[in-house]
């Protein structure tokens, strides 16, 4: 296979990919759309997490809703729970990697509030153990994982929602969560601004 070829495989096997994710995951979209928009327009606010390019998706994230996604609009109540390095190292030294976000969502959740839980294989044990503070605190989950969903699938309540990718290649699972960010955005502005029911 040449360099031609392999690029176009990645191409193919992407759009692939999305296309089985939008059957599986048209549905949880909305709810979690729904559920954050809900939290949002109630005084609430999104947390997000994850660790690695999931990391760097949570601050995505958190930015698209504290600043502007398409439209213009009043900022939202949004944070990424990977961005205060002396929060992380404190929490990763004193106590256990396995503790930075969970100490975070402690101390900043509220009943009310929705916390986005990013994690590629499902079984990211400080993501895990957010999910449980956030259980702890009254927070809802969104749980954005793929591979079958892993611990983390186990773990969600029935108020929670899960946005599992239907793939095992951990690049697939990433593109499709950057499109999945992407809708969570789009629909939370749709609601708030009045465009969709």
């Amino acid at each position: 296979m040449n360099l031609s070829q392999r690029i176009q495989q990645q191409f193919e096997e992407s759009l692939a990919v999305k296309q089985a994710a939008l059957d599986a995951l048209a549905a949880p979209l909305e709810a979690a759309v729904r559920l954050m928009a809900q939290s949002l327009v109630a005084g609430g606010k999104v947390m997000a997490c994850g660790n690695g390019g999931s990391a760097a998706d949570s601050q995505h994230f958190a930015a698209e809703l504290l600043n502007r996604f398409e439209k213009e609009r009043a900022p939202l109540a949004a944070i990424a729970l990977t961005t205060d390095t002396s929060t992380l190292t404190s929490i990763a030294n004193d106590y256990a990697y396995e503790q930075v976000f969970a100490k975070q969502v402690t101390a900043l959740g509220r009943p009310g509030d929705v916390l986005l839980a990013i994690s590629t294989s499902g079984n990211s044990p400080n993501v895990a153990a957010a999910i449980d503070a956030a259980h702890a605190k009254g927070v809802r989950v969104v749980a954005l994982t793929g591979k079958g969903g892993g611990t983390i699938g186990r773990q969600l309540g029935s108020d929670d929602v899960h946005l599992c990718v239907p793939a095992s290649r951990t690049a697939r699972i990433q593109e499709v969560h950057l499109l999945t960010i992407h809708c969570l955005c789009d629909g939370i502005d749709a609601l708030i601004l009045g465009e969709s029911p």
